[in-house]
């Protein structure tokens, strides 16, 4: 019998069993072999803090049940295709599922993982996607001074995207002295927001915090932009817009994975914008954004940590039996 992680209500989790059918035609079969936690947003839904105007549209894709609860949510998952099409029988897949040990998707629903790309890693295509049309969204110019404020998995992946970027200034600010480690790792370099270096051209906000946006805006030049991917789910922010916001004719510019980025979207599917998540996560340099694993047994008694910060961690890996 397979299981599957479950909220039973907000903080609360356990495993369920679960059926699997069979594939049926253009569908396919596939053993997970790790997943990740979204530490994020993972932690805000097992909190119950998806607002009830965001219900719909923080469903993740193949989602059961309701927030806030209960509610089998997830979207990290990398396993091997056991039965469907011949092309895809035996390889390693990435799929936006929830947590469980084994299920049956579409197999357009899947995406190969390149052979250059270990499973371990592959876990990490979720966010590495949101990421790439952030970057998109942001578009940021040769020669660019950019900072990425919060140093969290979308924080560092955007980072990490940006490293060597031609002619550009790259520093990951956070209030966690800790993730300077993680920044050198990554190639770019590190600041507090106390230190951090001021006159951006463009910030990325990812803290999830209303100090750490208005932090952002102070950090621009003038015509400076702020791209926000933070998501506060019931939490209202207050911002310094009566200052030198207007003076200095800056910009907060909403980023979201749920759509491509006007950027790219005449030219970019969701599927190129995952492929490419995973071409880039041939670069060893993102094995520094996994920073603890548990085996799957362990996931309802690991995510009520991860959620009262008990365990530090920007993407936590779950090991499936046979992984």
């Amino acid at each position: 019998m397979h299981r599957a992680f479950w909220l039973r209500a907000p903080g609360e989790a356990e495993l369920r069993p679960v059926g699997v059918p069979p594939p049926g035609e253009d569908e396919v079969l596939v053993r997970t072999l790790f997943s990740g936690v979204s530490r994020g947003t993972e932690t805000l839904v097992f909190r119950g803090q998806v607002p009830e105007s965001q219900h719909q549209v923080m469903r993740a894709p193949f989602q059961d049940g309701d927030f806030p609860a209960p509610v089998k949510y997830g979207y990290l998952n990398v396993g091997v295709v056991e039965a469907g099409p011949a092309h895809l029988r035996g390889r390693t897949v990435f799929c936006l599922y929830p947590h469980q040990t084994a299920y049956v998707v579409p197999a357009t629903a899947v995406t190969p993982v390149p052979d250059t790309v270990p499973p371990g890693r592959a876990i990490l295509a979720g966010t590495v996607e949101t990421a790439v049309n952030a970057v998109w969204d942001a578009g940021p110019q040769v020669g660019d001074r950019i900072a990425v404020v919060g140093g969290g998995m979308v924080g560092c992946s955007v980072a990490a995207i940006l490293a060597g970027f031609p002619g550009a200034r790259v520093q990951l600010v956070d209030a966690d002295p800790a993730r300077a480690s993680v920044a050198e790792a990554l190639g770019v370099d590190f600041a507090t927001p106390e230190e951090a270096a001021g006159d951006n051209d463009l910030v990325i906000h990812a803290s999830t915090t209303e100090r750490g946006l208005a932090r952002s805006l102070e950090l621009l030049t003038t015509d400076g932009v702020v791209v926000e991917l933070s998501w506060y789910g019931e939490n209202r922010v207050s911002l310094p817009l009566g200052e030198f916001f207007h003076s200095r004719r800056l910009t907060i510019r909403g980023s979201q994975v749920g759509v491509v980025s006007p950027a790219r979207r005449t030219r970019n599917s969701y599927a190129d914008r995952m492929a490419l998540a995973l071409d880039l996560l041939a670069d060893a340099r993102f094995d520094a954004l996994i920073t603890g694993e548990s085996p799957f047994g362990e996931l309802p008694e690991v995510l009520p940590r991860l959620a009262a910060g008990d365990l530090p961690a920007l993407c936590h890996r779950i090991v499936y039996p046979g992984g």
